[in-house]
């Protein structure tokens, strides 16, 4: 196969690479039966729970809400069930402009189930209890440091304690389940937590383009598409340093803290959600004793420099592919640059053309073979007409022409080869990078990570791929080059729906390109 052919349809499947279809409509939710254990039994799987014979009493207090207030988000807290009702970030808004209303990464109702819900086997502990709650408002900035405290007790002497954590500037939240038993008999026994999430189509926006279940177990990060969850459950044994869900540009993930996190199970909850289950490995609690279990959440953006903060190798989450060793970096120079120009698209152009300088030896070299390909053209017609009858001879005799002439049939093609992994990196860079997620660039293009919303550039992207494929040198045969001029009418087309910045780059390495051509074409002639 031609070998510039052989490129284009590389490069057409590593841009085809990076888009998701979208999500099934929806399911309908309903709240999860309490768990509850006999005080005489032993532990129990959360599999097959034995409920206690001994009644829950009902709570009299009254439910309320908890708001909590920090730098970076705002959490409502319902003190039924010590759970978290809502969670808006506050630098992020669903869609671009003062108008677009700020991302929601959690947001649930009292009938499909609020986040972080405590449940037990062996503890007597109602899940949907109505909690003791000391303040109603917490509002925190900078480096101030905050708790919110949910009390409750059962009848048989059983106190559970949920303190949530929070700091003024960060996307890190601290919970610590405390159990302390009071009653006359030791308790056997774990403490689950729940984070539910929808298991359908949210709506069309680009950052539902991904909506995964992501875990990390024994090293070993994994992710499974929330649409495929419904039909094959996800279930981790143990190991599990985190699990959450990720969408394109942000994660909701609760961390282990000193091993606090046992079996994990993902699974759909209910008509409309999802459900992950995370157990607390085996727990004893003697009487007139408590222990404690606790966990880091994380609800936020998935920034490279946040993620990592965090450790526990969060970054994972964010999928920047195979050449992830190559897409880091790119990220990182793309994020300087900005410091400097305060304009992603011109932090994108700059990258673009230090790109093009730092690989100019290896594209000379190509075009160089490609031109001297092209000079032996009428030979290598004689000797294919020569020994038309004679494959063995034909390819001997062309051998011994590139011999004479000092070239290499490979080339043009190899130097283009080594360039792909860069190319996938940056792709996979500014596909997903949450920086570019409504920057404007100039004029019309106000969101680099949407489309061009007049098709401006992937037409002119188009044009000047075709500019650039007629100044390439070619050795191919008729058929050959009437198929390579449909590329750049295929990639126009497939260009018209992509983020700004991926045609703004693809544009300007073609401009880039051209001029490369034609100092190269002029260097070259006879």
């Amino acid at each position: 196969m031609e070998k510039r052919a052989l490129l284009a349809v590389v490069l057409s499947l590593a841009f085809f690479y990076g888009y998701s279809l979208l999500f099934p409509a929806p399911e309908k939710k309903v709240p999860q039966k309490p768990i509850q254990q006999a005080a005489s039994s032993v532990m129990v799987t959360a599999s097959a729970p034995v409920q206690s014979a001994l009644p829950i009493q009902q709570n009299a207090l009254v439910s309320k809400d908890a708001v909590v207030e920090t730098d970076t988000f705002t959490a409502v807290f319902s003190n039924q069930g010590a759970t978290l009702k809502r969670l808006v970030l506050k630098k992020y808004r669903e869609t671009a402009g003062a108008g677009g209303q700020p991302v929601a990464l959690v947001s649930g109702s009292a009938g499909e189930g609020y986040a972080l819900k405590t449940g037990a086997t062996g503890f007597f502990l109602d899940p949907d209890a109505v909690y003791s709650l000391k303040s109603e408002m917490l509002k925190l900035t900078g480096n101030e440091t905050k708790q919110l405290d949910f009390t409750w007790t059962s009848p048989q002497g059983v106190t559970v304690t949920k303190t949530y954590t929070f700091s003024g500037s960060g996307y890190e939240i601290g919970l610590e389940t405390r159990i302390t038993n009071s009653g006359a008999l030791p308790l056997t026994g774990t403490v689950t937590l729940s984070l539910p999430h929808p298991a359908g189509a949210k709506d069309k926006q680009s950052r539902f383009e991904i909506d995964s279940a992501v875990t990390r177990a024994d090293g070993k990060f994994t992710t499974e598409a929330v649409k495929d969850i419904p039909e094959k459950p996800k279930k981790f044994v143990s190991g599990v340093e985190w699990t959450g869900y990720a969408d394109k540009y942000f994660l909701s993930a609760i961390l282990s803290k000193d091993g606090s996190i046992g079996p994990v199970t993902i699974e759909k909850g209910n008509a409309r959600y999802l459900t992950t289950l995370i157990s607390s490995p085996s727990l004893e609690v003697k009487t007139g004793q408590a222990t404690t279990v606790a966990y880091r959440l994380f609800f936020g953006p998935k920034d490279l420099d946040i993620l990592k903060a965090q450790g526990a190798g969060l970054e994972q989450s964010l999928d920047l592919g195979w050449f992830s060793a190559i897409a880091k970096p790119l990220l990182y120079t793309l994020k300087f640059f900005y410091k400097y120009t305060h304009n992603y698209g011109i932090a994108i152009i700059i990258i673009t053309v230090i790109i093009k300088i730092l690989f100019f030896p290896l594209t000379h070299k190509s075009y160089k073979s490609m031109k001297d390909m092209q000079k032996l053209q009428p030979k290598m017609t004689e000797l294919k007409e020569k020994y038309k009858n004679d494959r063995d001879a034909m390819n001997r005799a062309m051998m011994e022409l590139y011999r004479t002439h000092k070239v290499n049939p490979l080339g043009g093609c190899l130097p283009m080869l080594v360039q792909i992994p860069v190319f996938f990196a940056l792709y996979k860079a500014l596909m997903f990078s949450i920086e570019l997620r409504h920057a404007p660039f100039v004029f019309w293009i106000t969101d680099l990570s949407a489309k061009d919303p007049y098709y401006v550039t992937p037409i002119i992207m188009g044009a000047t791929m075709f500019i650039q494929q007629k100044m390439t040198p070619s050795t191919m045969d008729p058929m050959q080059a009437k198929m390579m001029l449909a590329l750049p009418v295929i990639f126009t087309f497939m260009f018209l729906n992509f983020p700004s910045v991926l045609v703004i780059y693809w544009l300007v390495n073609n401009i880039l390109t051209i001029a490369q051509q034609a100092y190269i074409n002029h260097a070259l002639k006879d």
